[in-house]
């Protein structure tokens, strides 16, 4: 049976994970994530491949200075592929990039429909 709330818990904030709840003052550092259409273009290739049974699981990671997409094929250290999207980038090489088990850059570039046609080259672009 439930008794009426708990004055403690009432008032919970949200902290990020390794921040010190008792400096409220402190700014929130940004983290770098991928938008919705850049997740919708990453999670459409990633159900194709899911469907032929080549890929099984992913992780999303989301840093002060890049994003990170893993694709897995099965549970394991090591992820088969990563989309990464690191914005400092974005003027130099381009700010996507995937790479391999290895740590190889496959493919690099500013647009990530053309980047992501390294996982799926069947995949059409449109722009």
């Amino acid at each position: 049976m439930q008794g009426p709330p708990d004055e403690s818990r009432t008032n919970l904030a949200l902290v990020h994970v390794g921040e010190p709840a008792n400096q409220p003052n402190r700014p929130v550092q940004p983290i770098v994530a991928f938008d919705r259409r850049e997740l919708m273009q990453i999670l459409a290739v990633y159900g194709r491949k899911v469907g032929t049974g080549e890929w099984r699981d992913y992780a999303l990671d989301f840093l002060k200075d890049r994003a990170l997409f893993s694709i897995y094929a099965r549970v394991s250290e090591r992820p088969l592929y990563v989309v990464e999207k690191n914005p400092k980038l974005r003027n130099r090489q381009g700010q996507y990039m995937v790479t391999n088990q290895q740590g190889r850059i496959l493919k690099r570039g500013h647009d990530l429909a053309q980047v992501l046609r390294v996982l799926d080259p069947d995949l059409m672009v449109v722009g």
